[in-house]
């Protein structure tokens, strides 16, 4: 069982209802549907793309999944979540903009906002009392893709490559796209966001994600509003 600090909206926000009806499942609630048709695209196809990120839900990594540590618990955990997240302020990101990142496509903040990334940062040290080491194992599927020295450092200390100065917040909307669609995807995200691409985005609220087993979907456990 692993569990993960994500922001996510509430599941009455109308952003995570777009999102939930993009990727064709809602975490919140469980509920399934069919991807949006893209034009000039085989379905079979775009449920491949959305299948990553179908599966962990719609959000943005803060403490990537982890097992809990020994003498660690859930209750405690939770408790912990909620004091952090009454702690902690909204923060407003002037425009969120759908953007490509390598061969996926994602919601990023248009410029970095300083308030955002000194948060994530701290939201990494809250909870890494919670956190049992990697295993080998993890830690060679993280190296696969290549990481840099710094990247290296935290994933052997935090858990994660990308966290503090190797940050990028980020709300997955595809997984890996193939180079011949990525244009046909990028124009259906688009029209899917429209009311929310280059709009302002208050990040008001934080879930525990939980996934059961190793490749179950992840799931919501608790969500706690800021401040």
């Amino acid at each position: 069982m692993r569990y993960a600090i994500y922001a996510a909206p509430s599941a009455t926000e109308p952003l995570w209802i777009a999102a939930a009806a993009w990727l064709g499942r809602d975490a919140a609630s469980g509920a399934r549907g069919a991807p949006p048709p893209v034009e000039g695209l085989d379905a079979g196809k775009m449920a491949h793309y959305l299948a990553d990120p179908a599966r962990y839900g719609f959000h943005a990594t803060l403490k990537a999944p982890f097992r809990l540590a020994e003498g660690q618990g859930e209750a405690e955990l939770i408790a912990a979540f909620e004091a952090f997240a009454g702690a902690s302020a909204p923060i407003l990101l002037p425009e969120l903009v759908i953007r490509r990142l390598g061969r996926f496509f994602a919601f990023v903040p248009n410029e970095p906002v300083a308030a955002l990334d000194d948060w994530a940062g701290r939201v990494v040290e809250a909870f890494e009392p919670f956190r049992a080491p990697l295993s080998e194992k993890d830690l060679a599927r993280r190296r696969v893709s290549g990481l840099t020295l710094q990247e290296e450092e935290n994933l052997v200390r935090w858990g994660y490559p990308y966290v503090f100065d190797a940050f990028r917040f980020h709300m997955s909307l595809t997984g890996k796209v193939a180079r011949e669609d990525a244009e046909l995807v990028e124009a259906a995200a688009r029209r899917h966001f429209a009311a929310f691409d280059g709009k302002p985005f208050r990040l008001d609220r934080i879930a525990i994600f939980i996934e059961p087993e190793p490749g179950a979907p992840f799931d919501i456990l608790a969500s706690a509003p800021l401040g």
